[in-house]
């Protein structure tokens, strides 16, 4: 964005002050920045007939980067005054040392705007709020005598950053976030299962708050418990599975958007280290990460160092084409920052991270792709999964799934896990649906400790020889 005032930290901090004590502190570095924040956020839980949590937090700070190669200096403080920062400045500049850096050249400007900047948290009265999970709650219990637990949460949250630049640009942004999430348990004879469904994104409560869209998502968090109701044991083995579109693009996430991430490349500790330009997956599949989407969950104006964020192909007719990058690994790697630099917070230092990352759809019917499965899994919902960034090996859990033979859909099943690394996955895709979508707008990625809210997506896919984990049938 262009030069703006020093808002909302112009009562803590003189500009001029802080940009002479950057300046101070980036001596003989090669980049760095101040990065200002303050954050309001609220939460409100209603569980088992009544409310369970309501919390409300507010926090700000700053932290101040010296970067020089490899090295990088940081020093934060949640007080945001001259006497903390030239603290900050002193430290900081320890980890760069006296020589003669060059510094880099600072990131474009942009007058993009890709979401609202009015607090969403003012959005709805406390009361319309709460007087709202009742009425989920309610609805949710009077949609089948089977549901015996409704949890229902609400939750937003603004975001405002500041980042001054040693050559005294500023860059601005204001990063609402809100999310409605429904999760009922049902039971039936003894057995009790659960559903869950929600989303949001970078948007206000209005539309989250429409009983249109919170009847919605509780009708689906009850379908989902249902069909785990009576689902049967999973089967083992090795076998060809089908992934839903829309939220299965997390395994895309985690089991290739990670080994895609700058900083993991130029150590040479990803699966995709040394691979630019070769073929990593099958003809057809192409993966982008795009911070550019209006309203998601996943997408920044600019990134955490002032970058604009960008549309960025990774993966082009499987062949891999690029990395997200943040701006100390593009130069050290040679290549232009991509808008990905992202951190947690002011107490946290930028790295290459993912914004909105999914697969491009292709030509064929959804059905016929399950109806071309001999053998094997339909996978439509996933939980939590893990995966080793260095050999890109993943194993996830499917939160609902069916059993396919010949084409024909039987029963879901429960308990099932997939297993296998993500290079060998990518090349094994043998067909791409025409029904690509994005999630409702609720994931969060974790990285060396940090988290950060993220978008995936994809259509569906069928994938040759996973590994399923699950009940020997």
């Amino acid at each position: 964005m262009a030069d703006a005032p020093f808002a909302p930290f112009d009562t803590h901090l003189d500009r001029d002050r802080a940009a002479q004590l950057l300046k101070q502190a980036l001596s003989g570095a090669e980049d760095g920045e101040l990065f200002l924040e303050r954050r309001r956020s609220e939460v409100l839980v209603f569980d088992d007939g009544r409310i369970k949590t309501a919390s409300y937090d507010a926090a700000e700070g700053f932290g101040l980067r010296a970067v020089k190669g490899e090295v990088a200096g940081y020093a934060h403080s949640t007080e945001i005054s001259e006497s903390a920062l030239k603290r900050a400045s002193d430290t900081a500049r320890l980890a760069v040392g006296d020589g003669g850096g060059v510094m880099a050249p600072p990131p474009a400007g942009t007058n993009t705007r890709l979401y609202t900047d009015a607090d969403p948290i003012a959005g709805a009265s406390f009361p319309v709020k709460v007087e709202t999970l009742r009425e989920i709650d309610a609805f949710a219990r009077d949609l089948d005598p089977r549901v015996v637990q409704v949890t229902a949460t609400i939750a937003a949250s603004l975001q405002e950053v500041a980042i001054l630049r040693p050559e005294g640009g500023l860059v601005t942004d204001v990063r609402p976030m809100t999310r409605v999430n429904v999760s009922v348990i049902v039971e039936q004879d003894g057995r009790r299962e659960t559903g869950t469904a929600g989303g949001g994104g970078r948007v206000g409560l209005d539309g989250l708050l429409d009983p249109a869209d919170w009847q919605a998502k509780a009708r689906e968090a009850l379908r989902i418990a249902l069909v785990n109701l009576r689902a049967e044991p999973a089967p083992a083995g090795v076998m060809d599975i089908v992934l839903g579109p829309g939220w299965p693009g997390i395994l895309l996430h985690e089991a290739i958007g990670h080994g895609l991430e700058g900083d993991f490349n130029r150590k040479g500790s990803s699966a995709f280290a040394g691979l630019m330009g070769q073929r990593v997956a099958a003809p057809g599949v192409t993966v982008l990460d795009d911070g550019t989407i209006l309203d998601r969950r996943g997408s920044i104006t600019v990134d955490d160092e002032g970058t604009p964020s960008g549309k960025n192909v990774l993966i082009e007719d499987g062949v891999l084409v690029g990395y997200m990058q943040d701006r100390q690994n593009a130069r050290l790697m040679g290549v232009a920052p991509t808008g990905n630099g992202r951190r947690e917070s002011y107490a946290h230092i930028p790295m290459p991270r993912m914004t909105n990352t999914y697969m491009l759809g292709g030509e064929a019917d959804p059905q016929d792709i399950v109806g071309d499965l001999k053998d094997g899994i339909w996978a439509v919902g996933f939980g939590g999964g893990q995966v080793d960034i260095t050999n890109g090996k993943f194993v996830f859990s499917c939160t609902e799934a069916y059993r396919v033979k010949d084409g024909k859909v039987g029963a879901p099943v429960k308990g099932a896990t997939l297993i296998g690394d993500g290079a060998t996955a990518l090349l094994n895709i043998r067909a791409l649906g025409n029904d690509m979508a994005l999630d409702p707008g609720m994931g969060n990625c974790g990285k060396a400790g940090q988290w950060v809210p993220v978008g995936v997506g994809q259509p569906t896919v069928m994938i040759g020889g996973l590994t399923v984990g699950g009940a020997v049938t």
